[in-house]
């Protein structure tokens, strides 16, 4: 079995199989994914560090079998961060990615796809981000174009912030940052009753049911990962499907862009995006979630969602 070394920060870490192929239609292999990592970390770590992390790996590539895993194995190095949370009937300890020489060795792993909690590990009931999954019926994107022009206009009304990622499979993520002050169930019930009132105002376009089987032809606004342990793609984290895309933080003017996609980039070019800035100081600052619920309980009564 080759192994070669590769320099992360200051550590040096072993990735074994370099030239194993994770993506055969693609021939993207594992040093692909490790050269990747390198060079996304310092747009990607903001988004993980301190958070608890699932982690979807493939260790034969997409040919093989996949599976999620939360446990850190013991095998893994003791400088990997882990985050010891609560479980129903105990406890879970899930590897944190603070630094370049972890996201490197999850690569070396064949972790292709990083999902992470809401919250941090030092307050988990307590989450600083709020997400609404834009999720087509189809791979048509007008739809999500659409529900994200909608939805933005409708958190702008409750002048709350938020930002755009294209998810690396069929839809976007609106985000909100948030204050940490409100607790995973408020959190969520806000989000509902805000994916609720949309949908009511758009019933044609857009819906909240769970069941794929009510949806229809309806873009589905699902805010299931706003509840505790519930994981949502890290923003630059590549996904396991042929292409190998990456989701990847845009900003509100590039909706406007008739080549824009869910797959738009992939380890190829999503550094170039990430340049940008995309991003850039939109999530400095929190917000609390009363003064926006007084207003979206306004709507409500009023019967208006946009």
């Amino acid at each position: 079995m080759s192994t070669t070394t590769v320099r992360a920060g200051r550590r040096t870490v072993e990735v074994h199989r370099p030239e194993k192929v994770l993506f055969p239609a693609d021939g993207f292999t594992k040093a692909d994914l490790v050269g990747y990592h390198r060079e996304i970390a310092p747009r990607m770590l903001p988004h993980l560090r301190g958070r608890p992390l699932m982690l979807e790996r493939l260790p034969d590539g997409l040919d093989g079998p996949r599976f999620m895993q939360k446990e850190t194995p013991e095998s893994h190095p003791d400088w990997v961060r882990r985050a010891e949370v609560d479980k129903v009937g105990g406890t879970v300890t899930h590897t944190v990615c603070d630094d370049t020489a972890t996201l490197v060795y999850l690569a070396d792993q064949a972790c292709v796809t990083l999902h992470r909690w809401q919250s941090k590990a030092d307050r988990p009931e307590h989450p600083d981000r709020m997400v609404f999954d834009l999720d087509p019926p189809q791979d048509d994107f007008e739809p999500v174009r659409r529900a994200a022009r909608l939805l933005g206009d409708l958190l702008g009304e409750l002048r709350l912030p938020s930002v755009l990622m294209t998810t690396g499979s069929r839809g976007l993520h609106v985000v909100v940052p948030l204050s940490r002050r409100h607790g995973f169930d408020e959190v969520r019930e806000f989000a509902k009753d805000a994916a609720g009132l949309l949908a009511a105002a758009h019933p044609e376009e857009l819906t909240t049911e769970a069941r794929k089987a009510a949806r229809g032809d309806r873009l589905y606004l699902d805010v299931q990962r706003n509840g505790y342990a519930q994981t949502a793609v890290a923003p630059y984290s590549v996904r396991a499907r042929e292409g190998a895309p990456v989701a990847t933080p845009i900003g509100w003017d590039q909706l406007d862009d008739p080549g824009l996609t869910a797959r738009r980039w992939n380890i190829t070019n999503a550094a170039e995006q990430a340049a940008a800035g995309p991003w850039e100081g939109a999530l400095r600052r929190g917000r609390a979630l009363g003064p926006a619920r007084r207003r979206l309980d306004g709507l409500r009564r009023d019967g208006t969602g946009g």
